[in-house]
């Protein structure tokens, strides 16, 4: 009959090759050594303190609680550290987001005096510890009156060298074409920056942006410096002192550590391309 439909003709599932089988059973394999340590702590979370601590030490709770996470959130100002966190870290990526941008703009578009000597100070940045500044940095904002207060968590942790150089690489990957055309037009320097630059600079922004992140997020060594009210902790130096204040409590640091990287765990899922595509358009893949 001319109204029948003809029989849609499945492909045959091709069989998979050595090589993929290899590489996928390799892939499974890096992919639970990752795993585990999360799973690890996940459930050592979910144990009482003397299970926790139990020799030999076995995965899977036999008594299921979550003793470990109320005594977390009643101990300890996890709340209040969490802001702090949140409220650092996203300010000091929007600072470094503009100044790097700006930074390293300048340095691929522009030419001024005593454009190579600063040029040495950045890439000098790069191979200097910020261990190593932590006395001179903690002077200076003692001089200045910002200790026990955000700015002086924040502001030490915007001058990002590596950012700046790696926007500067991107920068001088843009075709001068276009800024060039858009000056032909009429356009400033400021209005190409903004509605030509920075919009093809999108995937290295992201991915600033999201290093800035995870890097001010994670930084314990700083604010405790800096830091002696209870109630301006972030996430890791909260955890540490409920460590210290009540001994080892294993289930406990295992539900902090949890609760401090899962904003992170969070960030690397949804904007994983970002970071792929930000390192592969900053040129710094094969270096």
């Amino acid at each position: 009959m001319s109204g029948t439909q003809a029989p849609l003709r499945l492909k045959p599932r091709s069989t998979w090759t050595p090589s993929q089988i290899v590489l996928s059973l390799l892939g499974a394999a890096v992919s639970a050594v990752f795993l585990a340590p999360l799973a690890w702590a996940l459930f050592t979370s979910l144990k009482s303190e003397t299970e926790a601590v139990e020799v030999p030490p076995h995965w899977l709770p036999e008594d299921w609680t979550g003793q470990a996470w109320k005594a977390l959130f009643e101990t300890g100002n996890i709340t209040n550290w969490f802001v702090n966190s949140l409220v650092v870290s996203v300010c000091v990526t929007t600072v470094v987001l503009c100044v790097a941008a700006l930074a390293g703009y300048g340095f691929a578009r522009t030419e001024f005096r005593g454009k190579n000597v600063l040029m040495g100070v950045v890439m000098a940045g790069l191979m200097i510890s910020p261990a190593v500044l932590g006395v001179p940095l903690f002077t200076t904002v003692q001089q200045m009156g910002m200790v026990d207060t955000y700015w002086g968590m924040i502001l030490p942790q915007c001058a990002p060298a590596a950012m700046v150089y790696i926007l500067y690489k991107f920068f001088q990957g843009i075709p001068r074409e276009l800024e060039e055309a858009a000056f032909i037009d009429g356009a400033g320097r400021w209005r190409i920056f903004f509605t030509i630059v920075v919009p093809l600079a999108r995937p290295s922004l992201a991915a600033v942006g999201i290093f800035t992140f995870i890097a001010s997020w994670n930084n314990f060594l700083w604010p405790y410096m800096v830091t002696n009210n209870p109630d301006l902790m972030t996430m890791p130096n909260g955890i540490a002192t409920v460590m210290n204040s009540y001994g080892i409590q294993w289930a406990q640091l295992m539900a902090g550590g949890l609760m401090a990287g899962l904003p992170l765990i969070i960030v690397f899922v949804f904007f994983q391309r970002q970071i792929v595509a930000g390192v592969a358009h900053t040129g710094l893949a094969g270096q």
